[in-house]
């Protein structure tokens, strides 16, 4: 499965638009990632659970949306896409979506 943040494939053609793939998933924190983490917000630095957690809701947001398109009988997603918003006092939805397309 190609996927691809532009409108094409490099070097393919697109045959067929099957719709919008999409995948989501809501992440909460846990308390002691919070606890740890203030301690970090006093020092500075990176909050690596913090990115871990959303790193790790990315890959699976994607995940869903790449099982979406190959429901669809997709080759390929274009015009792939990222958003995260707050759903509840730390939890954070993260969706990614796109066109799921057939090639050439």
């Amino acid at each position: 499965m190609e996927l691809v943040t532009t409108e094409t494939v490099p070097g393919r053609e697109i045959q067929e638009s099957l719709g919008i793939a999409r995948g989501n998933t809501v992440k909460a924190r846990n308390v002691g990632r919070d606890i740890t983490q203030s301690l970090r917000n006093i020092t500075g630095g990176e909050l690596k659970a913090y990115s871990e957690l959303l790193t790790d809701a990315r890959d699976e947001a994607m995940s869903r949306m790449v099982a979406d398109a190959e429901s669809m009988g997709a080759d390929a997603v274009v015009n792939v896409r990222l958003e995260s918003s707050e759903i509840a006092n730390g939890g954070s939805e993260v969706i990614a979506y796109g066109t799921a397309v057939r090639l050439d």
